[in-house]
């Protein structure tokens, strides 16, 4: 379905509350990608400033999160009994979970407490980046507002900013091990030369 068939709803509660809790969502992904992905963004400071504040920007999101989530669910009566309403709202419903573990977690406390697992959990927002692309997509396909173009255009650029992370991150990994490899290639044949004499 193209975009200039469809019909693009003007703006409501629910839609922007949405678009600014994704707008806050993205700012908490873009230090650690632009730091790695473009590094010449260190010298701006922007990378520094949004990790400075990241904690503060999600946990922003997450109340408008819950907030555009409560629009919906007054207006659409969910029945939270019947197992369908978590099919249908799949998406949503497993970026909520994860996004509420991610907001309980953020603070020192948590850090301390849960020390290498913090981090394991903290990933978990990656999972969510690609769960809420998908529930835009599901949830706003036929009847668009002129910020889900914005919207999604967005989040896709962010998951290949962080796609481009990922790769520079195994071949900065790959690169660490090959020159240890063959120290210990040439250390093998060493010992070898010497045992057989």
């Amino acid at each position: 379905m193209q975009l200039s068939t469809m019909d693009l709803d003007t703006f409501s509660q629910a839609s922007i509350l949405g678009f600014a809790a994704l707008a806050g969502y993205i700012l908490t992904l873009l230090p650690t990608n632009l730091r790695i992905v473009f590094p010449l963004t260190k010298k701006t400071g922007f990378p520094q400033w949004l990790l400075k504040y990241r904690r503060f920007i999600g946990l922003i999101s997450f109340f408008l999160a819950v907030a555009h989530g409560f629009i919906f669910f007054k207006q659409r009566n969910f029945d939270i009994f019947d197992i369908k309403t978590y099919f249908v709202y799949f998406q949503g419903v497993s970026s909520f979970i994860i996004f509420t573990l991610l907001a309980i977690t953020s603070n020192d406390w948590s850090v301390k407490r849960l020390k290498k697992n913090w981090k394991k959990l903290q990933s978990l927002t990656y999972l969510a980046m690609f769960l809420v692309t998908w529930h835009i997509w599901d949830k706003m396909a036929g009847h668009w507002t002129y910020l889900t173009p914005v919207g999604i255009a967005a989040i896709t650029a962010t998951i290949v900013l962080f796609l481009g992370r990922v790769l520079i991150e195994r071949q900065s990994r790959q690169q660490k091990h090959q020159p240890t490899e063959g120290k210990v290639t040439v250390l093998t044949r060493v010992w070898d030369s010497i045992s057989q004499r």
